[in-house]
């Protein structure tokens, strides 16, 4: 697919999947904002000025998945003002966000990785525990894979 592809060359390009890293060699402000309960962030881009903003209420794992999940924006969709991130609606419809959504497994799970859990028997469940991410992403994850 070739969202793993893109995946894999910022990867080998940073030499990391560490979110911290890529965002500051990207020059991608993070910035933590109290915002409405149901928005967990959104990625903004303004006179060529990429910003992703973080519901600064949510759990900091939560925060790690959406500031991953907005990475994919900025990436994959990079003049594009993705509307909002609704509470727990990690599955819409809307293209962008599906995609945005694989981006973000596949940066939190490289494939290296995902082989060594399925060496080790660990379920999908158990990742998802693992890397704070839901079950669905997880299983999304796995469907690339084979």
């Amino acid at each position: 697919m070739w969202i793993k592809k893109i995946v894999q060359d910022l990867i080998n390009t940073y030499q990391t999947n560490d979110i911290a890293v890529i965002t500051q060699h990207m020059n991608v402000q993070i910035i933590e904002y109290d915002l409405d309960n149901e928005i967990h962030g959104f990625y903004r881009y303004v006179r060529r000025n990429k910003y992703i903003f973080i519901n600064s209420n949510l759990a900091e794992h939560k925060k790690e998945f959406v500031c991953v999940h907005e990475l994919g924006h900025v990436v994959l969709h990079p003049d594009v003002n993705t509307p909002f991130m609704r509470s727990n609606t990690y599955f819409s419809i809307d293209k962008i966000e599906h995609q945005a959504n694989i981006f973000a497994v596949e940066l939190l799970i490289p494939d290296e990785l995902a082989r060594k859990y399925i060496s080790e028997r660990m379920t999908i469940y158990e990742i998802a525990a693992l890397h704070h991410v839901p079950v669905e992403l997880v299983e999304l994850k796995f469907k690339g894979l084979f």
